[in-house]
């Protein structure tokens, strides 16, 4: 028997998603089969209901979506049954030519933040993964083990930086001992990752890091924070969360570019119906265009 042949090394993240969102529209979409979600598409919240509302949704769109962010959540609380329908949908996604950010903020330590990389950013895993959402907040040096991964495979990280959510500010508006904000400090360290990985790309015209920060589109007025960290920056809250497209340049201001817009409910809302679907997403693609300058 033949021995197969290695897979050629991915190109790094923020060159394939620059690339994705040129070709495909800048939008992320989000996987989010929750109950109440499951039930307004006259599914049942099973595994037979999970199945079915997933099938959908990579039917209908992954041929055409820059970006999926699957919540992980949703899938493992139906047990391992759950997982294996994440796993399929997750190499299907891929297999179409689009890319799989893994929406499960993974934080830890040493050997168990290390098998977290594992699970998401080793190639030939079971979840293996264009990018995957991290928590720094065991300390930014808990994520070397995924940094670290993510370079050696062409993967990326998004960090939790500026999240969406109101309970979020305890923790990142918090000033540590050289008087700055966590959250800023989040973003002086993704600057200087993108930096080092750019630093040997941008000579060959990568013109983007893939070191990624999560920066709530609901926040407003952003600009006593430095988004521009070279790496791109995922953006929920636009749709049932209340941000539209239009907000974008007045929140991120010259980081815009830079933005990729998540939205989940506002498109998977308009399901089971496949066409229904297509159209939102490519609605909210064009709207973001048109906010962004292109």
């Amino acid at each position: 028997m033949s021995t197969p042949a290695p897979s050629a090394p991915l190109a790094p993240f923020g060159a394939r998603l620059r690339q994705a969102m040129d070709t495909r529209g800048p939008l992320c979409v989000g996987i989010d089969p929750h109950a109440s979600l499951l039930e307004a598409w006259g599914l049942s919240d099973d595994i037979a209901g999970l199945t079915s509302f997933t099938r959908t949704v990579v039917d209908a769109l992954a041929d055409r979506v820059a970006v999926f962010k699957p919540q992980s959540a949703f899938f493992e609380r139906f047990g391992s049954r759950g997982l294996a329908v994440l796993e399929h949908a997750t190499a299907e996604l891929r297999a179409a030519g689009a890319l799989v950010l893994m929406d499960a903020k993974r934080g830890d330590i040493g050997s168990t933040m290390a098998a977290y990389a594992d699970t998401y950013l080793r190639p030939g895993a079971p979840l293996f993964s264009d990018a995957l959402t991290v928590s720094p907040y065991l300390g930014y040096g808990s994520l070397r083990p995924a940094v670290e991964l993510a370079r050696a495979s062409g993967c990326g990280l998004f960090v939790l930086a500026l999240t969406s959510n109101p309970e979020g500010a305890e923790v990142q508006r918090a000033t540590g001992a050289d008087g700055r904000t966590l959250g800023a400090a989040m973003l002086a360290h993704l600057t200087e990752e993108n930096a080092e990985e750019n630093a040997a790309e941008r000579s060959a015209g990568q013109p983007l890091g893939s070191f990624g920060a999560v920066v709530g589109a609901t926040l407003g007025d952003l600009s006593s924070f430095d988004l521009d960290t070279g790496g791109p920056l995922l953006a929920p809250g636009i749709g049932a969360q209340g941000a539209t497209p239009a907000d974008l340049p007045a929140v991120f201001g010259p980081a815009v570019r830079n933005v990729v817009p998540s939205v989940s409910r506002g498109v998977l809302r308009h399901g089971p119906d496949a066409a229904a679907l297509r159209t939102a997403a490519e609605r909210y693609a064009d709207e973001v265009r048109a906010a962004v300058g292109g």
